[in-house]
Order: C-alpha cells, then sequence, then structure tokens
C-alpha cells in the first residue's frame, strides 16, 4: 500500500512530526543546512579574525623579545587557528564536492560534526591566544588563573548551557 502524502512526510521526519513539523528528509536537510550554514558564519568571521591577528604578530618588533615559551605557546596558537579555521571551512567543502549526488542528509550530518569540532578547536585557540596575551601583558601566575577563568566561562557558554537546555527539555517532555 502506498502511503498518502502527509503519512510519507510523518514518516520522513520522524521526531520532527511529533513537534508539529512535517518536512521530508529531503526539506529537512535543506532546513538544517541553512541553519548550519548560519552558524558557520558568525564561527567563521571571528576565527578569521583571530588568525588573521595571529598571522600579524610575528612580524610585530616585540615578538622577537617573547621568551622561547611564550613562543611556543605562539606556535601552538597559530597552529590551534589553523586546524580550526580548517574545521570551519571544511563543511562548504565538503557541500561543494558532495553537491549533486543526493547526499544532503550525509552532508549535513558530516558538517555538523565537523562545526562540533570546529568550536573544540576554536575554544582551545581562543585559550591559547589570551594565555600568550596574557602572560605577555603581566608576567606572573595571574594570567593562568585569568585563562582558567575564561576556559571555564566558555565552556560554560558553548557546552554546558546547550547540554543543561537539551536535559531540561528532555525531561520537560517525560512530564
Amino acid at each position: 500500500m502506498t502511503p498518502t502524502p502527509g503519512e510519507d512526510r510523518e514518516a520522513d521526519s520522524g521526531r520532527e512530526s511529533d513537534l508539529g513539523r512535517h518536512e521530508t528528509a529531503e526539506e529537512r536537510a535543506d532546513r538544517l543546512w541553512t541553519d548550519l550554514l548560519q552558524e558557520l558564519r558568525v564561527a567563521q568571521t571571528g576565527v578569521q579574525i583571530l588568525f588573521g591577528f595571529l598571522l600579524a604578530v610575528v612580524f610585530q618588533s616585540r615578538f622577537a623579545a617573547l621568551s622561547d615559551m611564550n613562543r611556543t605557546i605562539y606556535v601552538v596558537t597559530v597552529m590551534l587557528g589553523s586546524a580550526t579555521a580548517a574545521a570551519l571551512i571544511g563543511p562548504v567543502s565538503l557541500h561543494r564536492l558532495l553537491t549533486g549526488h543526493r547526499l544532503k542528509p550525509q552532508t549535513v550530518v558530516w558538517a555538523a560534526r565537523l562545526t562540533v569540532l570546529g568550536l573544540v578547536l576554536l575554544f582551545c585557540t581562543m585559550c591559547s591566544a589570551l594565555l600568550l596575551i596574557l602572560r605577555v601583558a603581566l608576567h606572573n601566575t595571574l594570567a593562568l588563573w585569568l585563562v582558567g577563568a575564561m576556559a571555564l566561562w566558555f565552556l560554560i557558554c558553548w557546552f554546558v548551557f546547550p547540554v543543561w537546555v537539551l536535559a531540561r527539555s528532555a525531561s520537560d517532555g517525560e512530564r
């Protein structure tokens, strides 16, 4: 028996149909891809600005005066920034190379995974850049405490809060 268009959409959309969305798997993939692109635009801009700053630092006259430890932190930060840029630009390349192969749902899943990896790398890059800047500015252990506090804040804003909302939403759904 062939399902009616409404039944077909409901079966394809899975859990979303319970929330009032009636879309095919392809429509859902298109919507999720559009959402992901908006998120990537925000993250990519920040990464590009930070990475540009990092690339320019080495050409400043004060760079020669950095201690070996600060130079090591700088190199680690630049490498993390490069990895972050790759992960956050990767979904665009993935989409471009897979377009036309009828793999949109899979593309969205892998692009979302790359984006999460990019956010984790961005967290590491931000902490490393902060460590370098605060070590140069403060010359004491207060830099480590400030970076630790900011790292905690990033973790709360970027990961803990979304997980808390998800857990709260799941427990609200059980009632």
